[in-house]
């Protein structure tokens, strides 16, 4: 479900998504210069918008201490918002923050396009960020904003309104930080759980705080954080009022990992039918847990009447959960035997090509395959990380198996196996032939 996920990073960065809270200066300062104020009035009272950021910035160009300057760049932050430029907006926002450095508006679309930058480097196959520092920029900015205190001139209701309307993009924009660029993802998911309970219930079936919460299902996914019950619960609520285009991968998403707990899918729709009035699960909400891995593995033995043609991840799920017993049948039907590893590409030399095979080895980004290769590739030849093996008559990785390492689970990370195979070659693709072109029946070429 990574491309899913990802997908949603990129939406819940997308400006146009966002409902921004009101928020105008609200000073009133009289400006003694008549030519200055002549100069004023004309820029605010332009009716087109490409012709009052154009006034305005040659305001500020004509005044740049302005006693109005504030006021100047909170009205181009509108212009250039309302006119669709992300960078022309933010630049007037970090104008604003030289001379107000809590200005709330300026942190506040600062805050989301940096973080809808930050959605834009990460990188599909890794899930981090190729330009940290843009994600941690909006990060350090959205805590500015939670520290900013309430000024004087704003009444505890209009602040209570206009932090209700930031805080949980400020949330949000942490929580981003955390996961593409600090590989934090337990912090990722608190900031998560901290914006949602900013929202009201209705607010989190829709726009951000739906897609913050598929964002969470998906942390409780990851290696170092995972929790299942959680993440099921969670795709469950963002199942219930996803858009029909991406309803059945969250419903994908929900079934592999309830599976992957309970075993089997009853079960599954009276959780949904919880998630949907509730966006929480309440303190007594569990999934019963399936047979152990160990269990598991020895029934897939028992059950199997051809070893030979196992599917290849029910194979590796054997060898790193299996008992002695268990892996020391299936191995000695694997041993030597020539398989194909599909997979994603996590490093590639000229002599060896690690691969992820199984779901959670690409969600960890990490090899359990390893290719020791026939002969040496070329340069042109080694595959880029990222690149995905099939199945032949496609583009294949084949190899012998040779060897296998199991990895004991941890109190964060499943149990899991590192398989070694030799004699590896990549088979191409072979494209079929065009057939030559054959003249109609009754026809006759020119003399």
């Amino acid at each position: 479900m990574k491309k899913l996920v990802l997908a949603f990073v990129m939406a819940s960065a997308s400006l146009s998504l966002v409902s921004a809270p009101m928020l105008r200066a609200q000073d009133t300062i009289t400006i003694k210069d008549p030519a200055e104020y002549n100069t004023y009035q004309n820029a605010f009272t332009q009716k087109d918008p490409h012709a009052k950021a154009a006034a305005l910035e040659s305001f500020l160009t004509a005044y740049p201490q302005s006693v109005v300057k504030s006021a100047v760049l909170d009205s181009l932050i509108d212009t250039y918002q309302g006119l669709g430029d992300a960078d022309k907006t933010l630049g007037a926002a970090s104008r604003l923050l030289q001379v107000d450095a809590i200005n709330m508006k300026a942190i506040f679309w600062s805050v989301l396009i940096k973080k809808s930058q930050c959605g834009k480097t990460v990188n599909q196959k890794t899930g981090l960020s190729t330009d940290p520092q843009t994600c941690d920029d909006a990060a350090a900015l959205a805590q500015k904003g939670l520290l900013a205190p309430k000024p004087a001139a704003t009444s505890p209701d209009d602040w209570k309104k206009l932090t209700a309307g930031t805080y949980p993009a400020f949330h949000s924009a942490i929580a981003l930080d955390d996961i593409v660029s600090k590989k934090d993802t337990k912090a990722g998911i608190s900031e998560y759980r901290t914006e949602l309970m900013l929202y009201s219930p209705e607010q989190t079936q829709s726009g951000p705080g739906l897609q913050d919460t598929l964002q969470l299902a998906g942390c409780y996914t990851k290696p170092d954080a995972k929790d299942l019950v959680q993440a099921v619960w969670f795709y469950a609520r963002a199942w219930n009022y996803a858009a029909p285009q991406i309803k059945p991968a969250v419903e994908k998403a929900i079934e592999y990992y309830y599976i992957q707990y309970h075993g089997k899918l009853d079960g599954l729709d009276d959780i949904k039918a919880q998630a949907a009035a509730t966006v929480f699960p309440p303190g007594a909400f569990v999934i019963s847990a399936k047979a152990t891995p160990a269990e598991l593995a020895h029934k897939a033995i028992v059950e199997t009447p051809d070893l030979s043609k196992m599917a290849l991840v029910d194979t590796e799920f054997i060898l790193a959960n299996g008992a002695k017993e268990d892996t020391d049948k299936l191995w000695a039907v694997l041993k030597d035997q020539v398989t194909p590893v599909p997979g994603i590409v996590i490093e590639a030399t000229a002599s060896v090509i690690k691969v992820a095979v199984t779901k959670d080895a690409k969600d960890a980004k990490i090899a359990d395959f390893i290719v020791n290769l026939k002969k040496p590739l070329t340069e042109k030849e080694i595959p880029a990380v990222g690149f995905e093996y099939k199945i032949p008559p496609a583009t294949a990785l084949v190899g012998t198996y040779d060897s296998f390492t199991q990895v004991p689970a941890t109190d964060t990370v499943s149990a899991s196996v590192q398989i070694v195979l030799r004699d590896g070659e990549i088979q191409l693709e072979k494209k079929k032939p065009v057939p030559a072109h054959k003249p109609a029946a009754g026809h006759h070429t020119a003399n």
